[in-house]
């Protein structure tokens, strides 16, 4: 039996992240409305795949951005540990992690044009080659010119991890689960900072700070395995729908164009479709192992690495930017660096070991989001359907109100325990509580800026990677200086939450002003620049 195939004739609008989802007869819905992007008449278009082979998909990726953010945080607990093991003062013994944590998010300079140009699959098999490799040298480093040339090599081949999956999610699923999606790797991603935690234990425990390399290692060979049988090259080149039809040969799909479906009924629509369309079979499972994809012509690598930072200029994806490298800053390094030198001494003097369970408010605030990941999507789809079947990108948007809010109440909360020497609790409470409102921001900001720029998707995210390693460091690099001169209240509950804020309440902005915005933006250089250098559009 011949698997159904998505019809649709939804269509983006003249102004990016405008799209048109009303449902013509014999459309495929979501919400009641047509599905977008609009998918070609073939099985081999990811679109088509089937829901289990997406979502193993989706599970992989997820599992490795949790693998390779763990496996760049866990060995910091190990500092002390490798200033005893090699000689070398602690300061020194942190460049373990501070210089692989800049090459996890720079390469993505390096691998985003990578998987454009030889395509996703080759480099994420390659990526995870080279990632096993580096973790197997660690284990085995016998020296600290050997263990941070190993850390560097698996940091920057694992760095992956923070574009492909978004790119893995834009290229496999509708708009209307991009939301829900993005949230599973997200969550994937944050909670991968807990890796500390384990390491820790492992330490307390008694064993080597090669175990941990090693068990990393076991679980990237399986992701290994795992990606090579069901990791299947997603790139495909879809003709736009809005574009003009042109016959292709034999055994490609014919995608017809707006223009000549225009003035025929719903039901000459289809027929014409199914009359004219040659479907080509979908592939065999073993075809969809070959590790290699074609060389895609139409991208520039050079072109693509420059174009990528003219998205500093585009206000939702700077949005982004601020957003990841704040919270980051905040989540991996702020409360990383000082809840360590409160815990273990007076009035609380806690054991050394112990001092990551601040991981504890990291699971709980993520814990507690996660089954609201489906809400962007949801008010999305009502608020298109109260708008006559035309979605706007941000209508999601309003989810984030709350967290808007709540994430630097957090900060206060955190501040004002470690100034005053408060109870514990309120260390892990403000924690979950940022924690909490950073996974509505991460998710939902970067669902926004992709629904209103997909065509554009590769560039973006190089923009966004590489800006928020830059800010996360600057909030990191002197927090520990700062709080000395002027203490916890006046720097994490004062500065550090009214840059938080700043930053949320632009949320009003958009949801304001951000459809005036894309249609400004459409029609600046820089949008013209863009559509003339980009050859091929991918996504829809």
């Amino acid at each position: 039996m011949a698997p159904h195939l998505v019809h649709s004739h939804a269509h983006e609008g003249d102004i990016p992240g405008t799209v048109d989802l009303r449902a013509a007869e014999g459309d495929d819905t979501a919400y009641g409305q047509a599905l977008f992007p609009v998918p070609a008449e073939d099985p081999n278009d990811p679109l088509q795949w089937p829901k289990w082979k997406k979502h193993m998909i989706l599970i992989i990726c997820s599992l490795y951005s949790f693998l390779s953010n763990s496996s760049l945080l866990g060995p910091s607990v190990y500092i002390g540990v490798f200033a005893e093991t090699f000689k070398i003062s602690p300061v020194v013994a942190s460049g373990l992690i501070s210089y692989p944590n800049i090459c996890y998010g720079v390469g993505t300079l390096i691998t985003v044009p990578a998987y454009l140009k030889f395509g996703r699959r080759p480099v994420m098999l390659l990526s995870l080659v080279v990632y096993l490799a580096g973790l197997i040298g660690c284990g085995c480093s016998t020296s600290y010119g050997s263990l941070m040339a190993c850390r560097l090599i698996h940091a920057l081949a694992s760095g992956v991890c923070e574009a492909l999956p978004v790119q893995l999610v834009n290229d496999i699923f509708f708009l209307h689960e991009r939301g829900n999606k993005l949230g599973y790797y997200t969550v994937c991603l944050c909670w991968g900072s807990t890796g500390p935690l384990y390491a820790g234990y492992m330490l307390a425990g008694g064993y080597s700070w090669r175990l941990f390399f090693y068990v990393e290692t076991a679980f990237a060979g399986l992701l290994l395995i795992l990606g090579f049988l069901f990791v299947e090259e997603t790139t495909y080149k879809r003709k736009s729908p809005n574009g003009p039809a042109v016959p292709n040969p034999v055994g490609e799909k014919r995608v017809f164009g707006q223009d000549e479906l225009d003035g025929k009924s719903s039901e000459e629509k289809i027929e014409q479709v199914e009359v004219e369309t040659m479907v080509p079979p979908r592939r065999t499972f073993v075809q969809t192992l070959k590790p290699w994809s074609g060389i895609n012509a139409d991208e520039s690598f050079l072109m693509t690495m420059v174009r990528s930072f003219s998205y500093f200029l585009v206000p939702a994806v700077l949005w982004v930017i601020t957003t990841y490298g704040i919270y980051i800053g905040l989540g991996a390094l702020v409360f990383n660096y000082t809840f360590p030198l409160k815990i273990v001494a007076p009035p609380y003097n806690w054991k050394q070991e112990n001092a990551g369970l601040i991981a504890l408010g990291n699971l709980i605030g993520y814990g507690l989001a996660v089954p609201l990941v489906w809400t962007s999507d949801r008010l999305a789809a009502y608020l298109t359907k109260r708008n006559g079947g035309i979605r706007e990108a941000e209508m999601r948007l309003g989810v984030l109100i709350p967290a808007a809010f709540i994430a630097p109440a957090g900060l206060i909360v955190y501040g004002y325990t470690a100034q005053n020497n408060l109870q514990w609790i309120g260390y892990f409470a403000g924690v979950a509580m940022t924690d909490w409102g950073s996974y509505f921001f991460f998710t939902f900001t970067l669902a926004y800026a992709v629904d209103s720029y997909n065509a554009n998707t590769s560039e973006m995210l190089i923009a966004m990677c590489v800006g928020k390693q830059m800010i996360s460091f600057a909030f990191g690099i002197y927090v520990l200086d700062w709080v000395v001169q002027s203490g916890y209240v006046t720097i994490i509950a004062g500065v550090f939450c009214g840059v938080l804020f700043a930053n949320n309440v632009f949320v009003f902005i958009f949801m304001a002003f951000g459809k005036r915005i894309r249609k400004f933006y459409a029609g600046t250089w820089l949008a013209r620049w863009h559509r003339r250098t980009i050859r091929q559009v991918m996504t829809h």
